[in-house]
């Protein structure tokens, strides 16, 4: 998102859903930190989010949020329109005997689910991501071995232009953890296409999953996933834990004790103390291996003033 707070005398478009000036973005993800939304927006239907966008004015940025698990919303807000995806959107229906039909604001805990009682495999992996459809395809979300590219046929997207179109899978060119979608584009459904199987391995395997994830990630903290992508050939937890960051604080956050690709809110941490304490991860870790790791949490939206400088505080 841009850096420049746009001005609230900037007319928005008539809308059938709901929207909602300086809407706090904090309770929406899931570190519990970050500002507010210029405007939120829940459209009612697709053809509500393509009137509204193809109205609104062209300098106005738009961004979709899902269940706000891989996000960083600094303390000065988001400027611009922020679309939230609600139950209209959240739909899934099985299409034949491999393929579901999925609305971008639904849960991959869903979409698996949906998956394992038609006994189409192959979806499992949707089960370990907190996230929603939209987001996996925007961001080729993935883990235990697969990702979307595995399995997306095509999807529905309406443009920042107000414009819907259909994308196949190797219209968005895939690459580890990105797409090609241009900003501000709404994915706003999805197809994916698994295989044959039987609804009680399908099971396990995400009983499996589930448990993995329990054991090594820390679920009951207000956390954003994983914060760093893995460089070629490395595990960016492993190169945090070698850079004598685990447990790392600044100010209410630190790195996890539990897995060291984690950051947390211990409390009361500021969206400027995450980031800053991310940006100090990576620079030890270059220090130390001189690996320059990259975010995969996205960071959006302004500092605030006192956050433009160097963070307050000093990790330790």
């Amino acid at each position: 998102m841009g850096c420049t707070r746009l001005s609230r005398t900037i007319p928005v478009p008539p809308v059938r859903g709901t929207l909602k000036a300086d809407a706090p973005l904090a309770p929406l993800v899931w570190f519990k930190a970050g500002g507010a939304a210029q405007w939120l927006f829940e459209p009612k239907d697709v053809d509500d989010l393509s009137d509204f966008l193809a109205m609104l004015d062209p300098d106005m940025p738009v961004m979709a949020l899902g269940l706000g698990s891989n996000l960083i919303v600094r303390d000065g807000g988001v400027p611009g329109v922020v679309v939230r995806l609600g139950k209209p959107f959240a739909r899934v229906e099985q299409l034949d005997e491999t393929t579901l039909v999925c609305g971008g604001g639904a849960s991959g805990i869903l979409v698996s689910s949906t998956a394992r009682d038609a006994g189409i495999s192959g979806l499992e992996f949707l089960r370990s991501i907190p996230g929603t459809v939209g987001g996996f395809v925007r961001m080729n979300g993935g883990a235990y071995g697969r990702e979307t590219a595995d399995i997306l046929v095509s999807c529905e997207v309406v443009l920042r232009s107000g414009e819907q179109v259909t994308l196949l899978g190797r219209d968005l060119h895939y690459s580890y953890r990105h797409s090609n979608l241009t900003d501000g584009a709404v994915v706003v459904s999805a197809t994916f296409r698994g295989e044959p199987g039987e609804p009680a391995a399908i099971q396990a395997e995400m009983d499996r999953i589930a448990t993995a994830r329990e054991e090594s990630q820390p679920l009951r903290s207000k956390t954003g996933g994983s914060t760093f992508k893995n460089p070629d050939g490395h595990k960016a937890w492993a190169l945090v834990d070698e850079a004598g960051c685990r447990g790392l604080q600044l100010g209410g956050a630190q790195v996890s004790e539990k897995h060291t690709n984690f950051l947390l809110n211990t409390g009361e941490a500021t969206s400027a103390d995450i980031e800053a304490l991310g940006e100090e991860v990576r620079r030890r870790v270059k220090e130390k291996s001189g690996v320059d790791l990259q975010w995969e949490i996205q960071r959006v939206g302004l500092f605030t003033v006192d956050t433009n400088k160097e963070a307050a505080g000093v990790a330790k």
